[in-house]
C-alpha cells in the first residue's frame, strides 16, 4: 500500500483511551516520533505497521509498543 501521508504534512491528532485496528497513530520510539497504522492490540501494547512495508520500520522490526508511548490518533486529514 502506498503511504497516505507525506513527509512534512500537517496532521491533527486526538488522544484516545482505546485504539482499534486500522487507526493511524503517532507515537515515540527511540526518541523519534513515528506515524503508523495499528494492526492489533494486546493488553497495554499495540502492534503497528507502516503503509509501505518495503520502506517502513515498524513492529516487524521493533516489536509491540506500549500504549503509553502513543500521543494520539490521526483525525485530520482523514486517513
Amino acid at each position: 500500500m502506498y503511504p497516505v501521508l507525506e513527509n512534512g504534512q500537517l496532521i491533527v491528532i486526538f488522544s484516545c483511551k482505546t485504539y482499534k485496528r486500522g487507526d493511524v497513530v503517532v507515537f515515540e520510539h527511540g526518541g523519534i516520533e513515528k506515524v503508523k497504522r495499528v494492526d492489533g492490540t494486546e493488553g497495554s501494547f499495540m502492534y503497528v505497521l507502516g503503509d509501505n512495508p518495503l520502506a517502513s520500520t515498524d513492529s516487524r522490526s521493533f516489536g509491540y509498543i506500549s500504549k503509553t508511548a502513543v500521543a494520539g490518533k490521526v483525525v485530520w486529514p482523514r486517513v
